[in-house]
């Protein structure tokens, strides 16, 4: 292997002493804890424990977490009220609302709903409308994007005049990390099912960012030498070997790619990790940014 793991573990560790650091210090000052209120709906078991994840982290950096849960069967108008409630709270800074809601559910209303200054996912229309606007700026730029974003920075990227694709067109994702690397001056080219040749289109790519929920989808061949490959996939693939009788997988064919990258995320312990992290660095924002109301 000639790649460069990109240890998004100890990078996004170093993101949450940051944030702990300053939280220490706004206590300090008597000035209160941020606050980060999490809304579930239903009982999805990847969602319960992605919530779970995000309120222990939120615990280690000195965070309060406010957990509601909603039934499966909640109302459009039940679910835009719990976040009504939670705009008019002074102790939530930031409301996070687990996705995906359950189908009857429309999601762009509620995250409509959400207070533009408490929006710590990003994912509000106003917030990713003005990330699409030369000259703007968001309150808050979507967690797993940035997180790409602080990776490619660690890894050196020179991103201005870069030949970037983006695998993937995903409201989460996809489209934001390709509006991202657009703002830092890269070419972008945004693939998809419909994309024709794509390995001859990924092979152009000086930065590749993976994100189409297909198990090592990315190939050697497809990577151009050096490229800096950014895997947010996370699969289950079967192994019998494995404890679980699966192992978790990117996008990547990691062991391969990584045989000609300049420079790779593993999965797991690549983008995952910044994600948290990232969720963390916006709560803090929406709490100074509460201080200046």
């Amino acid at each position: 292997m000639s790649a460069t793991v990109i240890d998004g573990k100890q990078i996004g560790q170093g993101v949450r002493d940051e944030v702990k650091e300053a939280v220490d210090k706004r206590l300090e000052k008597g000035l209160p804890a941020p606050g980060l209120a999490t809304v579930l709906v239903g009982d999805n078991p990847a969602s319960q424990v992605y919530v779970r994840s995000k309120q222990k982290a939120c615990a280690e950096v000195g965070i309060n977490s406010f957990g509601h849960k909603l039934p499966e069967d909640a109302t459009q108008e039940e679910v835009e009220a719990q976040v009504r409630q939670l705009n008019a709270d002074p102790a939530v800074n930031g409301i996070l609302v687990q996705l995906p809601l359950p189908r009857h559910l429309d999601e762009e209303k509620v995250l409509s709903a959400i207070d533009l200054k408490k929006d710590v996912d990003g994912f509000h229309p106003v917030n990713i409308g003005r990330l699409a606007q030369k000259g703007r700026e968001p309150f808050f730029v979507p967690c797993t994007p940035a997180g790409c974003m602080a990776l490619l920075e660690r890894a050196g990227a020179e991103l201005s005049g870069a030949n970037a694709v983006v695998l993937g067109r995903s409201n989460i994702v996809g489209m934001p990390v390709a509006l991202l690397l657009v703002k830092a001056n890269a070419t972008v080219t945004i693939c998809h099912s419909r994309t024709r040749d794509l390995p001859s289109v990924v092979r152009e790519a000086d930065v590749i960012v993976a994100a189409i929920g297909q198990p090592e989808f990315v190939k050697k061949d497809w990577v151009k030498p050096g490229a800096i490959v950014i895997d947010v996939g996370i699969n289950q693939k079967e192994d019998p070997s494995a404890k679980r009788g699966y192992r978790l997988v990117g996008d990547v064919a990691f062991d391969e790619v990584a045989e000609v990258a300049g420079a790779i995320t593993p999965v797991p312990g690549g983008v995952g990790p910044m994600t948290i992290a990232m969720l963390l660095k916006n709560t803090l924002r929406a709490a100074e940014l509460a201080d200046r109301a």
